[in-house]
């Protein structure tokens, strides 16, 4: 058993932050929260118990991104004079096409695990590209690295450059494949179904891939109202559907509690309901939405809506993967909102509301991930003491972290209890 001591922070709850100053984290061998506590009781004290001494620095859950595209790593920051659907054939889908080199995605790969590393992104969904060689072997560097994401190979058979789509049974079937291999060679990372989104997926396909999700009980990811022009593409290709979401749910591609669904900037009313009643996760994307000039979601709605946020990166559609910088960036979109004619009276987000959508809420994705409860896996980053001329409280020095800090500022990585360090050191 082991009790991890310093300034201990976490969200419960969104409305604020449980601190517990120079308190303890106290964790089983197995690397599951058993409490947390401001002083040790004589209880633990006469256990066999290991201090893990952190005086002075903050002790807080490790950050998950339930959206970021692998592959579009090396595109960071590329591009965002472009809209959405202009972007992805300038530079996405030759990207992408590169991954067919098993030697170019194991170089790239490596980079971007060491990058979600750096800046405590401890678990995360992750689009790849179609090719089923690249993307085990992502899978395969996930498990070596410690880290525990789901992965999905993407699904495309229509609407895509001829070097970048498959036909449907190819596709279809190498989605199976990869959800046998990967159940015996990365237990730690899970296969999620990854239709790109109903642009790129012909009515059969998503057929298929409702079905393999049924077989299989697995998640699903993919993109929904993201820009005003794929919402109208979307209507274009399915006109007897009467939304964008209910394609998704019409070919079993919205499991109940088992969906992520990207973006969401542009949602109906009508929707929000199917997306509620689905239990589906929606990640707001924030950076990406303004880089590529998609919209600011109101996530203020969505969440009075009684929906499931959580904050995403969405690289290399946004230009950085660090998770405290989306906490920032979803916080002035809020604010930013409320400038809008008719939402002048949304409330913007808080930080403990922005903290908690990108711990617990895409942690529960994961199972009892993302707090520091009773039962949770010990996920958790020690972010080191800060130095400022005022007596700043624990709080209003994690407040600093998320505005200013950086990957310097992360001394240790735990998930699941164990202590990870760098993967791929030649790669950073």
């Amino acid at each position: 058993m082991f009790a991890y001591k310093g300034d201990v922070l976490h969200t419960p709850t969104p409305d604020r932050f449980e601190v517990f100053e120079d308190g303890y984290v106290v964790v089983d061998d197995e690397g599951t929260v058993i409490d947390v506590v401001s002083s040790l009781p004589k209880a633990y004290a006469d256990a066999d118990l290991t201090i893990v001494d952190r005086s002075g620095c903050l002790i807080i859950p490790g950050f998950n991104d339930l959206h970021v595209h692998a592959p579009q790593y090396p595109l960071a920051g590329l591009g965002f004079d472009y809209e959405l659907l202009d972007w992805l054939e300038k530079y996405t889908f030759p990207a992408e096409s590169k991954y067919a080199d098993l030697a170019m995605a194991d170089h790239w790969y490596r980079r971007f695990i060491t990058a979600m590393w750096s800046a405590g992104t401890l678990r995360f969904s992750a689009f790849a590209t179609l090719h089923n060689e690249s993307t085990l072997r992502l899978m395969e560097l996930c498990q070596q690295s410690g880290l525990k994401p789901v992965v999905g190979k993407v699904n495309m058979d229509r609407n895509a450059p001829d070097y970048l789509v498959e036909s449907t049974q190819a596709s279809l079937a190498g989605t199976e494949e990869l959800i046998r291999k990967s159940r015996e060679t990365t237990p730690d990372v899970g296969f999620i179904v990854t239709p790109r989104f109903v642009p790129s997926t012909t009515e059969a396909l998503m057929e298929g891939l409702g079905e393999l999700v049924e077989r299989y009980r697995l998640p699903v990811q993919s993109h929904l109202d993201e820009s005003r022009d794929e919402i109208a593409w979307v209507r274009e290709l399915h006109p007897d559907v009467p939304s964008y979401a209910e394609v998704y749910e019409r070919y079993g591609l919205m499991p109940r509690n088992r969906t992520i669904m990207a973006h969401c900037v542009w949602l109906t009313d009508r929707e929000r309901d199917v997306l509620r009643e689905r239990e589906v996760w929606l990640t707001h994307c924030a950076q990406s939405n303004l880089d590529l000039s998609s919209g600011i979601m109101p996530v203020r709605r969505n969440l009075d809506a009684g929906l499931k946020v959580c904050v995403a990166s969405d690289v290399a559609g946004s230009h950085e993967p660090d998770m405290n910088r989306h906490i920032v960036m979803s916080v002035e979109a809020s604010k930013a909102k409320t400038f809008e004619a008719g939402c002048e009276r949304d409330r913007p987000l808080r930080l403990s509301e922005a903290f908690h959508m990108a711990t617990k809420v895409p942690g529960s994705f994961f199972g009892k991930v993302g707090s520091f409860e009773p039962g949770y896996e010990f996920d958790a980053l020690v972010v080191r003491e800060d130095e400022s001329p005022l007596d700043l409280s624990p709080q209003e020095r994690l407040e600093r972290f998320i505005y200013t800090g950086d990957d310097r500022d992360i001394k240790e990585r735990y998930v699941s209890g164990r202590l990870i360090p760098q993967p791929f050191e030649d790669e950073r």
